[in-house]
């Protein structure tokens, strides 16, 4: 009955809404176009109070190290001429040949400073550029790197940048981020490529779309460094909706793949820190406790007790409340055990749990 009455009042809401929007679309019509301010608007301080700002303090182990904010990046080197580059959320690998600098990705957040950071620990020039996947939030601002280096890429997002580069295309790649269009690819492989420079190796491999498709694999075997982008994000919870990752099992079995290999320090490609084999099975263990409660909420949450709340005359509606509660049950479930283990698990934790159940319904 109450959720009848909210029903109906939700319609009586709707109906009120869009006679408002007819007359204040009627009053436009009548009155004289004004200029538009198009000043911007001063920024406002946002209430981060408790009562507020309802969120799960981070824990102290998703923690990095400290960033410098006069300069607005960090730079260190991992072991043997690898390094790593973040400005606190993104992430580049670069390693010195002595014959040229290697650098995969290249984050518009970090921008300019992709180069300053580089220039700060070594004078080589950038002679190869890798591409970890096609995102642009990794790649946009890879036209800052010389256009006469060696662009490298897996066939998949190859043709994804290619597609992605239309002159055609009706809003620019990277447009919202900061970037821009980026250098093609001049280099493609489809399952493994070793790439020798100088002194240092890299292994290259795809092993399906673990992210999207082309994302790849990059182990340095003599510094036991594996990096794979959006996959494990070490101390936090993947970002949204498992990192808005397109094929779901693929994302769940990308972790074994992962641990196959003989690393030491991972690079992710996100949020602060680098990681160890340890939070890639700690992220490993969530991702399956979440599986598992979402199977569980699948068997349990009786469709037809939401039916005799919400009826069946709005389809829609009724849906809508059985996913809600299919999350909430999988929610439940996971923070039960994850509550305060990672950053941000109280954020992500529903998305997530829905995805895996989509997942399960239709894969």
């Amino acid at each position: 009955m109450l959720k009848s009455a909210q029903g109906r009042m939700s319609i009586v809401l709707l109906v009120v809404g869009l006679l408002i929007g007819v007359a204040i679309g009627f009053v436009a019509f009548q009155t004289p176009a004004q200029p538009i301010d198009t000043s911007p608007t001063p920024a406002q301080p946002i209430d981060t109070s408790p009562e507020v700002m309802s969120v799960e303090p981070v824990p102290n182990s998703a923690f990095g190290p400290a960033i410098d904010q006069t300069k607005g990046y960090l730079v260190e080197e991992i072991g043997d001429g690898l390094y790593w580059l973040t400005e606190g959320v993104y992430q580049v690998m670069f390693l010195t040949t002595g014959e040229g600098v290697i650098v995969v990705d290249a984050p518009p957040s970090i921008g300019e400073n992709l180069l300053i950071g580089i220039a700060e620990v070594t004078d080589e020039p950038i002679t190869h550029v890798i591409y970890s996947h096609s995102h642009a939030d990794h790649i946009a601002s890879a036209g800052l790197y010389p256009s006469d280096a060696t662009y490298i890429a897996q066939e998949e997002t190859a043709a994804l940048i290619a597609r992605a580069n239309d002159p055609d295309r009706a809003l620019g790649f990277g447009l919202f981020l900061g970037g821009s269009l980026v250098p093609l690819p001049t280099l493609t492989f489809r399952d493994e490529l070793t790439l020798e420079v100088g002194t240092q190796t890299l292994e290259l491999s795809y092993k399906g779309p673990v992210h999207t498709p082309g994302n790849i694999f990059i182990y340095a075997p003599e510094q036991k460094v594996l990096m794979v982008i959006d996959i494990v994000f070490p101390g936090w919870s993947p970002f949204l909706d498992l990192a808005v990752s397109s094929d779901v099992p693929a994302y769940v079995g990308a972790h074994d793949q992962i641990l196959e290999f003989d690393f030491e320090t991972y690079i992710g490609g996100h949020v602060t820190r680098l990681g160890t084999r340890g939070d890639v099975e700690i992220q490993k263990e969530y991702i399956l406790d979440m599986q598992n409660n979402a199977a569980q909420a699948l068997q349990t949450v009786d469709f037809f007790a939401v039916a005799n709340e919400v009826g069946f005359e709005n389809v829609w509606l009724l849906i809508d409340t059985y996913f809600e509660r299919l999350q909430e049950e999988c929610t439940r479930l996971t923070l039960e055990k994850w509550s305060g283990r990672l950053g941000g698990v109280d954020l992500f934790t529903p998305g997530h749990c829905t995805r895996l159940m989509e997942s399960l319904r239709l894969n």
